[in-house]
């Protein structure tokens, strides 16, 4: 079987699977499960055999005709390179591990048919866009994965919290995806093609009439789906589904996909040096906000949500600097360590008592109850964080070294202005991102929570999926950085010395700073008993608001214990610890300017309609209401009144003709 039928078959065995399973969920549930892991899995061995054959060597190409436009044809087109290859093999892996945990993680969910089979099809949709070698069949993979979060992300509909995150993540994501449509047009009028190849080709000889323009369209539309600032605000809302939904979005597919697609198109943004830099001060804001948001979290799921969004700032960040093997390789750790924080979290929610979502700061002792996710997330927290050896540690230094080489070394089309805002906000994201990472660690692990409901273990599949994915947490830098180069564009993945010892020391102090303060506030908050710390939320020794109690039970209110005392993040953050665990209030400023203005427009064109249009459309029905009116009293049905006003009209028309003729 030739590569491009092995490649083809890639995206179209989970397509299948979805449609099989949506068909037959109901009459043959037996067949659900395995026709949601099989098709998955065998999507897994074709990419890991046509990366095998593509080794990073020339690019696969093969198209076809799609439909003749009379303009600019579509071509159901293959374009894999070492990008296209590699990046298929992690959103296989990813869903493939997904899949498998989540028959264990929704064994008595009733409607896991469905979720199985929309699964499938956002990786069948992920992967047509990974190997998509045109533009607008890569627009419908696109679009297709936006469809899919909004069902999967309000899976558990019955609660508001999903309804409202669905609809979030849609309309922002499509906000983004108006202008990139329009920038996509116009790249393709351009380049007379959407042909990726015939479009890069057409940048290198300079046929780009408005790069800049094009560029800066093209990243609203990665804003939105990559979650980057100002359109990331969807992402820590969509937490409310199910939780194998959201390491799939995490780790390998939807937010994945704008970094891949600024990869592949990068020479079209690096032909504009104003959109290089906006993409390296987008990036910054991210990686250092998302940082500080993620430090005033409670809700696990929350937390891995913002540290997401700061990791997409260091490959957006790799990209602004022009070296997009970096950005890929941290796309690939990233995908490994997170998937497996995510999965973790599933346990550890689990365990502490809850459906969906988890506080924090109420849990405790977990690390006895399910050791498993302790261990495997100790592993995924220290990849994050990017302490050597884990892998995190060199996909990170990659970036951090690639921002260095252009800030100090500029000698390409990159602006040195883009390398060292990259830089710096990637040094205070490793400080941030050890932070956040140790405390999580540690309320989740050695909290001072009340105890949890009695905690079944976990079925075998849930468990060795995250060993599974421990492995390349663990292993995958060391190796890969050696090697990817090959794949990629040749350009060293080496750790620099300087960004290696500032990053690294930075996150050691991060780490340890954090765990200081947990030290101090929990020897404080020992002395006081947890049940005064609830009835006292305001005292020294919990830092804890009597609102963040009420919002606490509000939002968990199934788990009745008092919340940790011990959280060093008030302490860490001071005054920036109320704007940060809103996220900024971007949510307040986006209603303000967009989302009231337009519910004033509505009420306002509702009362020109009701008030204005309305009476003009009554006033013109009165007239001939009236005359029907008059004309309906003439018609009394007798027919002796009828002859007397015929003879009385025949009078008056004879009078009135002799006056005439008299007059004449």
């Amino acid at each position: 079987m030739t590569t491009t039928t092995l490649a083809a078959l890639v995206p179209v065995l989970p397509f299948l699977g979805a449609a099989a399973g949506l068909l037959l969920g109901r009459t043959a549930p037996g067949l659900v499960r395995p026709l949601a892991v099989l098709p998955v899995l065998a999507s897994l061995v074709l990419t890991a055999l046509v990366a095998a054959r593509q080794g990073g060597g020339r690019a696969i190409d093969a198209s076809t005709l799609l439909t003749p436009t009379g303009s600019v044809p579509v071509d159901l087109a293959l374009h894999i390179d070492g990008f296209a290859a590699l990046v298929a093999v992690l959103v296989a892996f990813v869903a493939s591990c997904v899949q498998i945990y989540s028959t264990g993680y929704l064994r008595e969910d009733p409607r896991y048919p469905s979720y199985a089979a929309l699964v499938s099809l956002f990786t069948s949709a992920m992967l047509l866009v990974v190997y998509s070698g045109d533009l607008i069949v890569l627009l419908v993979g696109w679009e297709v994965m936006g469809i899919c979060s909004y069902f999967l992300v309000g899976h558990y509909w019955e609660t508001p919290e999903a309804r409202a995150a669905s609809l979030k993540a849609f309309l922002v994501t499509k906000l983004g995806d108006v202008p990139f449509l329009i920038g996509l047009f116009a790249l393709g009028t351009d380049a007379g093609s959407f042909r990726i190849t015939r479009v890069l080709a057409t940048v290198a000889n300079g046929g780009l009439d408005h790069p800049t323009l094009i560029a800066l369209l093209l990243l609203a539309g990665v804003a939105g789906k990559s979650a980057q600032f100002p359109l990331h605000t969807w992402l820590p809302d969509a937490m409310a589904g199910p939780t194998p939904v959201s390491a799939l979005i995490h780790a390998a597919t939807m937010v994945a996909a704008g970094v891949y697609f600024i990869a592949r198109l990068l020479p079209v943004f690096e032909a504009s040096a104003a959109a290089m830099v906006v993409l390296a001060a987008m990036a910054a804001v991210t990686m250092v906000g998302s940082g500080l948001s993620a430090l005033a979290q409670d809700d696990i799921k929350r937390v891995l949500a913002y540290s997401t969004i700061g990791q997409l700032g260091y490959m957006t960040g790799a990209l602004a600097v022009g070296d997009r093997g970096a950005a890929v390789f941290h796309l690939l750790a990233h995908g490994a360590f997170k998937a497996l924080l995510f999965l973790a979290a599933g346990v550890v929610i689990h365990a502490a008592g809850t459906n969906s979502l988890a506080a924090m700061s109420r849990m405790s002792h977990l690390r006895d109850r399910v050791p498993d996710a302790f261990w495997t997330m100790t592993v995924a927290l220290l990849a994050l964080a990017a302490i050597p050896p884990f892998s995190g540690f060199f996909s990170k230094e990659s970036v951090l070294g690639a921002a260095e080489h252009t800030a100090t070394g500029h000698d390409g089309p990159i602006p040195g202005a883009a390398g060292w805002i990259v830089l710096v906000a990637g040094l205070v994201a490793a400080l941030l991102t050890a932070a956040y990472a140790t405390r999580l660690w540690l309320l989740a692990f050695r909290g001072r929570g009340a105890e949890a409901p009695a905690h079944v273990r976990e079925p075998l599949t849930m468990t060795v999926v995250l060993w599974v994915l421990a492995v390349p947490s663990l292993a995958f830098g060391a190796l890969a950085y050696r090697t990817l180069p090959g794949w990629f564009d040749g350009r060293g993945l080496a750790p620099t010395l300087f960004t290696s010892v500032l990053g690294t020391g930075l996150a050691v102090v991060g780490g340890l700073l954090t765990y200081g303060v947990w030290q101090r506030t929990s020897a404080r908050a020992a002395r006081v008993p947890l049940g005064a710390v609830a009835a006292h939320p305001e005292g020294d020794a919990g830092h804890v608001e009597a609102e963040a109690i009420a919002a606490h039970e509000a939002a968990y209110g199934d788990i009745a214990r008092a919340p940790d005392p011990a959280d060093p993040a008030r302490v860490l953050l001071g005054p920036l610890f109320r704007p940060a665990a809103s996220g900024f209030h971007l949510d307040a400023v986006y209603s303000a300017l967009f989302v009231r203005p337009v519910l004033a427009g509505a009420s306002l064109v509702g009362f020109l309609d009701r008030e204005v249009v309305d009476t003009y459309v009554r006033g013109a029905a009165a007239l001939p209401r009236l005359l029907g009116a008059a004309v309906r009293r003439a018609q009394t049905g007798n027919v002796q009144t009828y002859v007397s006003a015929l003879l009385a009209g025949t009078v008056v028309l004879t009078v009135a003709v002799l006056l005439v003729a008299s007059g004449a």
